[in-house]
């Protein structure tokens, strides 16, 4: 029998929430599918055997898109309850989009967990992302021209809304999680929106399939991503040093300032870097877009090099400027509102 068909091994999840044991308490995020169900059945099971070890909070968020919602979440709560451990049913409310509904729903996940996470005494929110997702979301990024950082993925823990998010089944397929919930007779919900080719990720994983005939498989995409976050790793230690450089051999510089020529001789993705960090310190309209930092670093780059002395363009919220052979980046002053 091939590994991906086999159940998760009581051994293997020790080593999976090891991490786990020092923490005063986790919240689960189960929605009632396979993936999110075989996580919280593996924690509680492996959280049984503990003298001591961290509370876990299961929580399910109800959407308000589906009728089926609120009967899938009280199945999570029964078997919640089985297990011996907490749950909460929180839900969306309000107005939803009619466009860009999943990412919608995403933020308004994230924003709910959180909640629970601080009302519960949790630092830390673990959801059920699988090998497979990770794939996945390589390819969704690769199509939307990711640089090397969103190429490498989602990494195995981050913050988010205060707390810090874990991905602790990452190295895992969905085929394994599922092998685990029949071996121990744990029912699971279907979500129909999972297959439902209106949305980017269903029509990707249809597409799954086909690639691994050629060998891009699930594991072998995860694979790149890890890779590629190596790499990231890696460039993001040589930006902070370049940071630590700049500063000291401009020791007069204030925050957000550049020497032109020395900041034009480091590589193009170290500078693309700095910039990017120096318009999202300063700005105050959110994260800056890679192809907008990509255009703003070409502008740059063409004025030092023809020897231009002023260029000042804004991105963000902050206002970029090449004078008398410095590059600046500070706060942007606040657009006017047009009068009604």
């Amino acid at each position: 029998m091939r590994k991906e068909n086999l159940p998760i091994s009581a051994a293997r999840a020790r080593a999976i929430f090891a991490p786990w044991k020092a923490l005063p308490a986790v919240v689960l995020a189960v929605s009632g599918g396979p993936d999110s169900v075989a996580l919280m059945w593996l924690a509680a099971r492996w959280r049984s055997k503990l003298r001591r070890g961290p509370r876990l909070i299961a929580v399910t968020v109800d959407h308000g898109l589906r009728q089926e919602a609120a009967r899938e979440a009280r199945e999570v709560k029964r078997l919640a309850r089985r297990l011996g451990i907490e749950h909460r049913t929180l839900r969306w409310q309000g107005a939803k989009p009619t466009t860009g509904v999943p990412a919608a729903a995403r933020a308004a996940r994230y924003r709910l967990l959180a909640r629970a996470a601080r009302e519960g005494g949790a630092g830390h929110i673990a959801t059920a992302h699988t090998r497979d997702d990770q794939a996945e979301t390589l390819l969704m990024r690769l199509l939307r021209g990711s640089g090397v950082a969103g190429l490498a993925a989602m990494a195995a823990e981050t913050e988010r809304e205060g707390v810090l998010l874990l991905w602790p089944l990452l190295d895992i397929s969905k085929a394994e999680l599922i092998a685990t919930l029949e071996a121990a007779g744990v029912g699971f919900a279907d979500d129909p929106t999972n297959r439902d080719p209106a949305f980017t990720r269903p029509r990707l994983r249809a597409l799954m399939p086909l690639l691994a005939e050629e060998g891009a498989d699930a594991g072998t995409l995860a694979r790149l991503a890890s890779r590629l976050a190596r790499a990231n790793a890696a460039v993001e230690v040589l930006a902070d040093g370049a940071e630590r450089y700049l500063a000291l051999t401009d020791r007069g510089a204030a925050a957000g300032s550049y020497d032109a020529r020395a900041f034009a001789a480091l590589p193009g993705e170290i500078r693309l870097r700095l910039l990017r960090r120096a318009v999202d310190r300063h700005g105050h309209e959110g994260p800056a877009e890679l192809g907008k930092v990509e255009a703003l670093l070409e502008a740059l780059d063409d004025a030092v090099a023809e020897g231009q002395t002023r260029l000042k363009q804004t991105l963000a919220g902050a206002a970029i400027s090449l004078s008398k052979g410095r590059i600046l980046v500070q706060p942007a002053p606040p657009r006017r509102r047009r009068p009604r």
